[in-house]
């Protein structure tokens, strides 16, 4: 089986996409196109993509601030899901992270996605009970 690690190129956008849409990770106030269009040329080297037999098969968009990391779009196609292949694409993030000097990664998950839970659980991620997330829209993507 060949598997390849690599950064995220612009050729990589519609498959990108696709496999997003598949993972049911886009939302309609959230265009996908802008997220990729915002993250270009802010840490290029976080933003991963996996492939088995030279298909995109997943990706994993990381952000470090000098404070902590961040993960986002997570995403492996659900015919190869249960493979290893998240958990891969998990510790090449943090990898990636160590190497720049981050000490902590969090990530966000909707309340309700109970397997993707249990996948981050798997991985030693664990609930920050004492936690409020708060967020407000800077740029409107509409």
């Amino acid at each position: 089986l060949m598997i390849r690690i690599r950064a995220y190129q612009d050729k990589d956008r519609e498959q990108v996409i696709s496999l997003w849409k598949t993972c049911k990770l886009t939302r309609p106030w959230n265009d996908p196109n802008k997220d990729l269009d915002r993250k270009k040329g802010v840490g290029n080297e976080l933003f991963i993509i996996l492939e088995v037999e030279n298909q995109l098969i997943g990706t994993v968009m990381g952000g470090y601030d000098g404070h902590r990391g961040v993960m986002n779009y997570l995403a492996v196609h659900p015919k190869h899901q249960g493979r290893g292949f998240g958990k891969m694409l998990v510790e090449a993030i943090e990898n990636k992270l160590v190497d720049l000097g981050c000490p902590k990664v969090n990530l966000l998950i909707r309340r309700d996605n109970h397997e993707v839970s249990n996948f981050y659980e798997s991985v030693q991620y664990s609930k920050q009970e004492d936690v409020l997330v708060y967020g407000k829209r800077l740029i409107p993507d509409s």
